[in-house]
């Protein structure tokens, strides 16, 4: 099933994401966290998607196995990095083969080691070309993209942002899932703006639960422009060790979701980290089980 679809069955979605293990210990804590989650009647779950052929590789494999031994609606990630048009098709040939309905659409970062973004020689500059390109040769694959509602690192321009975002829409995107953030007003602000813009496909807002202190920096050297609220430092700096860390990250994200539901969000996507665990105590504060969603 589209997520489109889905996202017009159900009042509020959940969904998580995932990336790819990289070796057989890695494969199998991933499927243990799966599993965890199952349980928890997930909407869809997401599978980022890595530069080069190998990471392709197990991004495709991962795709297929949650495809093939679960019966969860899979989204696999596919950006235009170090991709060929040719390739970027036998990928979605490959994709439609196995039963996979769904990608999400992005241009990607920047291979490591290189300060900006260049289009390989037959690919694609702007996801609003993939985007095109998918629609051209899979009308009924079901298409997500990419919000930054603190604005992306590479276009200041805010208006500019904008433009390229309903530029993916008006390409055939169904619905645009947005990076993390930790302040609400933040998001709100994003999604009337896209509202001024004519941008009317549903937006689904990205959580991370703060876990760690190394985690959070890391959070700050990947995503630029990531506003850490002061409350929520001030909270965090309090920490007398990670569990305490990961208690007041854990309730910050519990509370971030409890206000999204209330203003009627369409839904929340858990950056998973491939743990289960802040994921399923944030479910018990909130006290959602699949029978209490159907309320929401």
């Amino acid at each position: 099933m589209q997520i489109v679809q889905i996202l017009q069955n159900q009042k509020f979605s959940f969904s998580f994401e995932f990336f790819p293990p990289k070796d057989a210990k890695a494969s199998e804590q991933l499927f243990q966290t799966i599993r965890a989650l199952v349980s928890l009647q997930p909407s869809y779950v997401s599978v980022t998607y890595g530069a080069g052929g190998s990471a392709r590789e197990l991004t495709h494999n991962l795709v297929v196995k949650i495809r093939k031994e679960t019966n969860l609606t899979v989204v696999s990630h596919l950006t235009c990095v170090g991709a060929r048009q040719n390739e970027i098709l036998h990928v979605l040939k490959t994709y439609k083969a196995s039963g996979i309905e769904n990608v999400m659409a992005l241009r990607g970062d920047p291979p490591q080691g290189q300060s900006f973004f260049v289009a390989p020689e037959g690919g694609f500059r702007y996801a609003a070309e993939l985007v095109s390109f998918i629609k051209k040769f899979f009308p009924d694959m079901g298409i997500g993209v990419a919000g930054y509602p603190e604005g992306h690192p590479e276009t200041p321009n805010r208006l500019k942002e904008m433009e390229f975002l309903k530029a993916k829409v008006d390409a055939g995107a169904d619905y645009i899932c947005t990076q993390l953030f930790f302040d609400n007003h933040v998001f709100y602000d994003f999604c009337e703006r896209c509202e001024i813009a004519g941008i009317s496909v549903p937006i689904i807002a990205g959580i991370m639960p703060i876990t760690s202190i190394k985690g959070m920096r890391r959070i700050a050297e990947l995503s630029a422009g990531t506003n850490f609220p002061a409350r929520l430092l001030k909270a965090l700096s309090r920490a007398e060790n990670n569990d305490y860390v990961e208690k007041v990250g854990i309730h910050w994200a519990t509370e971030q979701v409890r206000d999204l539901i209330d203003n009627d969000v369409k839904g929340v996507h858990f950056y998973t980290l491939n743990r289960s665990k802040a994921t399923l105590r944030i479910y018990d504060a909130l006290g959602i089980t699949s029978s209490a969603r159907l309320n929401l």
